[in-house]
């Protein structure tokens, strides 16, 4: 992770195959390094069940990185594996990280049923079992007969899965444990325990299984020369696992690996209790400051005050990563929870204009996602990335004295001038602010251009800096 650096999430939920999004990354990588992108989150980048329309979070064939003639498609929904490799290349040409998207929880779309005796749980609390044992017919045999075997010759079945959500013989839709297994400790406490997500559920109790994730990963290492990773839903797989595997992969490649988890929850505990389990070796995404983030664009007289309160990236700034949304907030989505317009420059002034926090901006924000009507921001992301990588340095002076009018000053160094940040969530105002006596005299302007006349500095150093109603005002000096 680079200093004072900026994540890009690079896709959002409904791009389709035709917009060839490797292709798309490739011709962008100069453009993002010019405007301080510092590294990419790329989607998954193999065969899901559902080929090209497949976002690849319904895992199929992970060493399908679309090459091989699968689930109705050569290519993935991002394009092809030569197509990926290259988009790699190019962003590290321009020196900008680039982070694997990893889903390990489950697989879907299997070749071959396969018998087996299992018991039904209940979906509300997967730890109590509400019937007798039964034969049911699953899919869990994965042969991917397409592939040939290159890479692994390693086959799926159903005893490297401890459960599943669906039965053949009877077409029910319920979750099904195994005969003889057991769902993963060290899991989120939600519904009971948390192990059951989706799909066939990796079992990580068989060494087996826990043997072909660390063949895939090397392999996928090796290939991509990725320098990070973005694990799904960390929540449902065992905390023991991952910090083995992080340690293990980070001594295989000889990188910091550098790594962020989904752990969605809105409490903040949930997170803390889940770093503490792996020793702090990744950072997670911040989901109790989204979740402020939405509530306060909903609700005008929300206390501005608190709106960093029980979240990650105020108790542990280094392991938190910080976003405004992402693809699973979006609009249609089950965890829609998107931050409205009028809210959106605020808060990215929260995560870019700070020093906690290492902040993801969301692709769908930048670029606009035509099919949910969300307008691109890219004019005003431009200018919050700008004043990041050249004014976001030195001492931090909050001003969280107003329940709707805050602001900050970071006050710069040797290099580098002061910046102040002032935003309303409701009517507009004025807040006296401390710059530096050093700065007496000298004029300040809002480089946003919602405010259209100067401030001049006073002989302590101090300014009068002014918002407008629902707005944010960031104001340096003038040259």
């Amino acid at each position: 992770m680079k200093e004072n650096g900026v994540m890009m999430q690079y896709f959002h939920w409904y791009i389709n195959d035709q917009m060839k999004l490797w292709k798309k990354l490739e011709n962008d990588a100069k453009h993002l390094h010019d405007i301080g992108i510092s590294a990419i989150w790329m989607p998954p980048a193999y065969k899901g069940a559902g080929g090209k329309n497949d976002t690849g979070y319904g895992v199929y064939d992970m060493y399908d990185l679309g090459e091989f003639d699968q689930k109705g498609s050569v290519e993935t929904k991002y394009g092809s594996k030569d197509d990926y490799l290259s988009s790699i290349q190019s962003l590290h040409r321009y020196d900008i990280d680039v982070y694997g998207d990893i889903v390990l929880n489950h697989r879907i779309g299997a070749d071959e049923y396969e018998i087996v005796i299992a018991k039904e749980v209940n979906r509300l609390n997967t730890r109590q079992i509400i019937s007798d044992e039964e034969t049911i017919k699953v899919a869990t045999k994965f042969t991917f007969p397409n592939r040939h075997q290159k890479y692994s010759d390693f086959t799926w079945n159903w005893t490297h899965f401890d459960g599943i959500d669906y039965d053949e013989y009877t077409h029910r839709n319920t979750i099904f444990l195994f005969k003889n297994k057991t769902w993963e400790e060290q899991v989120d406490d939600e519904h009971g325990n948390y192990d059951y997500l989706m799909g066939a559920d990796l079992d990580f109790n068989n060494p087996e299984t826990v043997q072909e994730v660390y063949h895939w990963a090397k392999w996928y290492l090796d290939l991509t020369n990725i320098d990070g990773l973005r694990l799904d839903a960390i929540k449902h797989i065992s905390a023991s696992f991952y910090k083995e595997f992080l340690s293990n992969m980070r001594q295989y490649s000889h990188k910091e690996l550098f790594t962020v988890g989904e752990y969605w929850h809105g409490d903040v505990h949930h997170l803390i209790h889940y770093l503490q389990e792996v020793d702090f070796t990744m950072s997670l995404f911040d989901v109790p400051l989204h979740y402020h983030f939405y509530d306060a664009s909903q609700n005008e007289n929300y206390d501005m005050r608190t709106i960093f309160d029980d979240t990650l990236v105020k108790i542990y700034p280094m392991n938190s990563v910080t976003f405004v949304d992402n693809h699973d907030t979006e609009p249609s989505q089950s965890l829609g929870s998107f931050i409205a317009d009028w809210f959106k420059p605020l808060a990215y002034a929260f995560i870019l204009l700070r020093l906690e926090g290492y902040p993801c901006v969301f692709y769908g924000d930048y670029y606009g996602i035509e099919y949910e009507n969300v307008s691109a921001k890219k004019d005003m992301l431009d200018k919050l990335f700008y004043l990041r990588e050249n004014y976001n340095h030195g001492q931090q002076d909050d001003y969280f004295d107003h329940p709707h009018i805050i602001g900050w000053v970071k006050r710069g160094d040797e290099i580098h001038k002061p910046l102040v940040v002032i935003m309303s969530n409701q009517q507009g105002g004025i807040k006296q602010m401390h710059v530096g006596k050093q700065y007496a005299g000298m004029i300040f302007y809002d480089y946003l251009g919602s405010i259209d006349y100067d401030i001049q500095i006073d002989e302590n150093g101090n300014g009068q800096f002014e918002t407008n109603d629902k707005s944010l005002a960031v104001y340096i000096m003038k040259q």
